[in-house]
């Protein structure tokens, strides 16, 4: 682990967004896990490197164990599903009880409800609306 690294991250969902950050992660040194039930999502991934990859459905607990999550530092919920992430996260931070978890949820209502119940929120509707009112309002 260098000195940039964060530990070990387990990554749920091997999207656009989950792909990179796990290159970026591997690349600062931490322990890298992506989870997703589709093995053709891998191809996001750099070819051999130091990511492990787990197929398999992440809420369920052989899935999450097999992943390593009750080692894991940080888990991060990236996958396309609202209801599949604020599920993971909730598993991750009460059952597993990592310590630092964040969820991707598009339905600005629903991640303002969830961040309410003291979940970490990332909300990339409402991150790109509000760049775009900043662009509109410079001149």
């Amino acid at each position: 682990m260098s000195s940039g690294s964060i530990g070990k991250v387990v990554i749920l969902g091997c999207s656009k967004v989950g792909a990179m950050l796990a290159t970026w992660l591997s690349q600062e040194g931490s322990d890298v896990v992506v989870i997703d039930s589709q093995d053709s999502s891998f191809a996001r991934l750099p070819k051999g490197g130091q990511i492990k990859r787990i197929i398999g459905i992440g809420l369920e607990y052989d899935t999450l164990k097999r992943a390593g999550l009750e080692s894991a530092d940080v888990f991060l919920a990236l996958t396309n599903s609202d209801n599949i992430n604020i599920a993971a996260a909730e598993l991750a931070q009460h059952k597993f009880k990592v310590p630092k978890v964040a969820c991707r949820v598009y339905g600005p209502q629903r991640a303002k409800a969830f961040e309410e119940l003291g979940l970490n929120i990332i909300c990339p509707t409402v991150m790109v609306a509000e760049k775009f009112q900043e662009f509109l309002k410079t001149k």
